[in-house]
This record gives structure tokens, C-alpha cells and sequence, in this order.
């Protein structure tokens, strides 16, 4: 969702994309799904395959890029997280080539991406580590774009913009981007029709919303202002060597298992742990 909203506000054909990791509640196997599991996508190389509205993981789940898929009629992206984030990042260059693509961005969500690994509310931050650290082997121009500051309860308010005031001080900062009150309008039916609760957050806080606002059936709160509508573009080195320290530290693994495997070791917890605990 947040990358179809990106295409709307840069106002560019693009084709979207996201990965084969879905919440548990969709898919309870811990972990993204590996390609072999990938059921009813056009496989294009180790990592990156073409999902229709047909695609399908372990269990018969559908993905939400399979939804996308059928909601505007286009082909959508899954990226597998599994291979080493060079691996990830060459296979990216290599499908946003074949299909005619000559920027790629990584859009994030909430901000978590930018995380330093010690904020008390950070979940998730495996798969933006991995994805970020992909991006020196991509081999064509890569921006950080992060959306909806704060949407998924992950960094606060607080803790984002000393993260961003980081990336800047090192020369990160790349410009912004808003929706116009006719995009937001138009990107709502796919927000309506695409499982999300940050996306949804950061559309509203686009449309004009603030205050808090309760996410994860209540275990998350979200305070909505207008820097959670903004897109903030950032350079990926510069994010890496500042502010996402995650990212920084996975840049050399063998593959999403090592990743993980560091982070932990650095007291970091990840959302893979997280899906491991529940699944026991």
C-alpha cells in the first residue's frame, strides 16, 4: 500500500512491490515465505518474482501484493528477504531492469527503518534492515522513502525525528512529497481493500487526521500529525551510516537467518523471534 501511494504522489508509472512476509494472522508459519513456497507467480531470478491475483503461499493464503495485483490490474513484486542482502539487492537490479524500471525505491512505513536497535517499542526491524543493506548491489539509482512517521507504533514521535535529524546532519536528506487531496481520494479504495493498519494511518494523517489513535487491536498507539502524510526521501548510505544502525550491521550477512542472528546478538529483538515464540 504505502508503495502504491508513493507512485501517486511522485506522480510516475511505476511497478509495485513488497515481500513474501506476511503478518501471522495471514499466514502463521513464522517468517517470509522462501520462492519454493511461492505458489502461482512468475518467477523472475533468486529472489523477486511477479505476483498475480492468484498468488498464493504455504497454506493457501493469499499475499496482499496478490490483492493489489487484482484491485488495479498490474503485475505487483514479491521480493523473498531469505538471500544475502547483496544477493536481494542484485536480484532487484536485475527485475526492475527486465521490466523497464531505471530507479528503485524502498519505501518504509512508520520509520522503524531508521532505527538505531534499542527503542522500547521497535518490532520489526529484520526485514528494513535486510532491504536497506540491499541497496549498494542494486546497481541503479535506490532511494530510502520512509511514509507515515510513527504509523505502525514502532518509534516515537520523539525518537523518529532525532533518527531523521541523523540522516540529514549526514547529508541523507533528498527532498519530500506530498499527496494532494485528489490522490489521498483515490488511494483510499485500495486501502480500503488491502488489509493494512500504518498505511491506513499514514493516508489518514494525509487526508488531515491527528490526535492518537490505537493500532494492533489496541496494543499500539499512533499519534497522527502532519509529518506522518509526508514522504521523507533519504539516501540510503548516508541512512546507514547514521541513523540505521540495523541496517549497518547486516550489510555483509550470508543471508536473513545471520541477519538475525546479529541482531540478536546485539540485543536487538526482531519480528522473526516474535513469529518464532507464537508459533511454539
Amino acid at each position: 500500500m504505502g508503495a502504491a501511494a508513493f507512485a501517486e504522489a511522485a506522480e510516475l508509472p511505476a511497478v509495485l512491490g513488497g515481500l513474501t512476509w506476511e503478518r501471522s494472522v495471514v499466514d502463521p508459519l513464522p517468517g517470509p515465505r522462501p520462492m519454493s513456497e511461492v505458489e502461482g507467480a512468475r518467477t523472475l531470478n533468486e529472489a523477486v518474482a511477479v505476483a498475480t491475483p492468484r498468488t498464493t503461499g504455504a497454506g493457501g493464503f493469499r499475499f496482499a501484493e496478490a490483492r493489489v495485483a487484482e484491485l488495479t490490474g498490474e503485475d505487483v513484486l514479491l521480493v523473498d528477504p531469505h538471500p544475502a542482502p547483496a544477493t536481494v539487492g542484485a536480484c532487484l537490479g536485475a527485475a526492475a531492469r527486465e521490466l523497464g524500471c531505471d530507479h528503485v525505491v524502498l519505501l518504509d512505513v512508520g520509520g522503524d527503518v531508521l532505527a538505531h536497535g534499542d527503542e522500547p517499542g521497535l518490532g520489526s526491524p529484520l526485514a528494513d534492515a535486510v532491504l536497506l543493506a540491499a541497496a549498494p548491489a542494486v546497481g541503479m539509482p535506490v532511494t530510502l522513502a520512509v511514509w507515515g512517521a510513527g504509523c505502525d507504533g514502532e518509534l516515537t514521535l520523539a525518537e523518529y525525528s532525532d533518527r531523521l535529524a541523523e540522516v540529514w546532519a549526514a547529508g541523507g536528506s533528498l527532498g519530500t512529497l506530498g499527496l494532494t487531496a485528489a490522490q489521498a481520494a483515490r488511494l483510499q479504495p485500495l486501502v480500503d481493500g488491502v488489509p493494512t493498519e500504518a498505511s491506513a494511518m499514514a493516508l489518514r494523517a494525509a487526508r488531515g487526521a491527528t490526535g492518537r489513535h490505537p493500532i494492533r487491536r489496541g496494543r499500539r498507539q499512533v499519534e497522527l500529525t502532519p509529518l506522518a502524510g509526508l514522504f521523507i526521501l533519504l539516501d540510503c548510505e548516508a541512512a546507514m551510516a547514521s541513523a540505521a544502525r540495523c541496517a549497518d550491521a547486516v550489510r555483509e550477512a550470508a543471508g536473513l537467518e545471520e541477519a538475525n542472528a546479529i541482531l540478536t546478538r546485539m540485543g536487538v529483538g526482531t519480528e522473526l523471534e516474535y513469529e518464532r515464540r507464537l508459533a511454539r
